[in-house]
């Protein structure tokens, strides 16, 4: 309930994103995409390049389950954000 009202996320769940994020995101992915913040039910996460933001947003629903599940199932949401370079 505390996550949904805008919590900090647990630790279980920060735990799951910023140590095991290859696990979590599949190694091609992990490669191209890093976990920057949680905001409220918000995974954040940045991309090197518009194509693996596409993937990202693709595979959103496979890797909230996968960190809900290692974690305390408090994330809904993915937000993809492409570096400038």
């Amino acid at each position: 309930m505390l996550g949904r009202l805008g919590a900090p996320p647990t630790v279980a769940t920060l735990e799951a994103v910023f140590t095991r994020w290859e696990e979590i995101a599949g190694r091609e992915l992990s490669v191209h995409a890093r976990p920057v913040r949680i905001d409220g039910r918000a995974l954040v996460v940045m991309v090197d390049h518009p194509s693996w933001a596409t993937r990202a947003r693709m595979e959103s629903g496979r890797i909230l389950a996968a960190v809900n599940e290692a974690g305390e199932g408090s994330l809904d949401r993915l937000e993809v954000m492409v570096e400038r370079t």
